[in-house]
């Protein structure tokens, strides 16, 4: 059976230096039966991506399955930061002068050749557009752009969340394909503070949880949403706090590193203006003691990172409480239905009975790629393996210790 799609996208993946190519127009798919009139194009050129700004903040505000991680302002700021010259693979699809599709990609050669989204591990989700408003023609039109780009490479879209759109691509490929687990997310309905609090396994524990509240407010801590302008200034403050709170222990490297501090100061200004982002400082005896900054997102909200000053906690002030607090104020009346959590296991966070949601990663091949979606899978099978293996030995050693005291 022939393939589905005719596009031609001429640039290879391990291609070094490239220009956007338009392609012809997406042939009609089989499964739907319509003509898409749509074209996709591989723009490759980072001149051509900022270019992009204002066609791709329109689609974005039209797929409502789209996070914070896939605006462009994120992944526009995220490139220039962590982008390798030669590497982009933005493939976008057309209908007349709107976009009506993304994928926003890139070429990676190790560990085996592939295209990956852009954001990488500094973005807790990725995934593509797509224009609600033009459903399977527009999904039917990305899939074939995308079955002509990746030639040679393997399509790896990781932490996709689960109703995402490159799910739907997932759905039409035709070739090779393999779905597996990738990381964990924990998340809260978005609900006011006093329903989280209500959550709470026990009355001791909604109890405790409303002393805190009540802690905050003898304390005399302010909260003041940032404006548009100010936001640079409070993201420096946010960067040092969390600088600050992090001395002397394990902390995220890339956290402290100048090209990360750039990123986050480049992209958040607008993502606040157009209301991806809200960057919220508290203050304590007029001095700025905790900044936070929270992504949002048609369907829900996250918190993505804070800075606080120990003497927060040096008075008996509970962070965590502090910081959902705000978080909850600032989704109420948009509509989302969740208040993300983001991602990871850590124990702080099931303190408030969140539902664990695991990302997908979504591997498509081609036939001639298809031993590179096995290598991949193989090895997500080896690293599991290997993790479960490691936990089990340091639950024993810690059995073996406790009997031994």
């Amino acid at each position: 059976m022939k393939p589905p799609y005719r596009t031609e996208v001429g640039t290879e993946v391990g291609t070094e230096v490239g220009t956007g190519v338009v392609t012809e127009p997406v042939n009609p798919s089989p499964a739907t039966g319509l003509t898409t009139g749509l074209t996709a194009e591989l723009v490759t050129d980072e001149r051509d991506f900022a270019r992009l700004g204002p066609a791709w903040d329109r689609l974005y505000r039209r797929c409502a399955a789209a996070t914070p991680f896939q605006s462009h302002a994120w992944l526009h700021s995220w490139w220039l930061s962590y982008g390798r010259r030669g590497r982009l693979r933005l493939l976008v699809v057309r209908g007349g002068a709107e976009l009506v599709a993304v994928a926003p990609l890139m070429a990676v050669h190790r560990p085996v050749p592939s295209l990956v989204p852009l954001g990488k591990a500094i973005s807790d989700y990725g995934d593509v557009l797509v224009d609600d408003e033009h459903g399977e023609r527009a999904v039917d039109a990305l899939t074939g752009g995308l079955a002509a780009a990746a030639r040679t490479a393997l399509i790896d879209f990781r932490e996709v969340r689960p109703g995402g759109a490159a799910e739907q691509v997932y759905d039409r490929w035709c070739g090779p394909r393999r779905r597996v687990g990738d990381s964990l997310c924990l998340e809260l309905p978005a609900v006011p503070m006093d329903e989280l609090v209500a959550r709470l396994p026990s009355g001791k524990a909604q109890q405790r949880a409303r002393a805190k509240l009540r802690k905050l407010t003898a304390l005399g801590v302010e909260r003041h949403t940032v404006r548009p302008d100010e936001v640079d200034a409070a993201l420096h403050r946010l960067l040092a706090l969390h600088r600050l709170q992090w001395q002397g222990r394990k902390v995220t490297g890339e956290h402290l590193r100048p090209r990360f501090h750039e990123h986050l100061v480049r992209s958040v200004g607008p993502m606040v203006r157009s209301g991806n982002a809200v960057v919220t400082e508290f203050r304590l005896d007029d001095d700025v003691v905790a900044v936070d900054l929270t992504l949002l997102s048609h369907r829900l909200a996250g918190g993505y990172l804070y800075g606080a000053h120990p003497r927060l906690r040096e008075r008996k002030a509970d962070v965590a409480v502090m910081l959902l607090d705000a978080c909850a104020e600032h989704i109420q009346g948009g509509g989302r239905a969740a208040l993300s959590l983001l991602r990871g296991n850590e124990p702080y966070k099931h303190h408030w009975r969140p539902e664990p949601v695991v990302n997908q990663r979504l591997l498509l091949a081609r036939r001639r790629t298809a031993p590179l979606l096995s290598a991949v899978v193989c090895d997500v099978a080896a690293r599991r393996r290997s993790k479960e293996l490691l936990l089990r030995w340091e639950r024993r050693k810690e059995h073996a210790g406790a009997g031994g005291t």
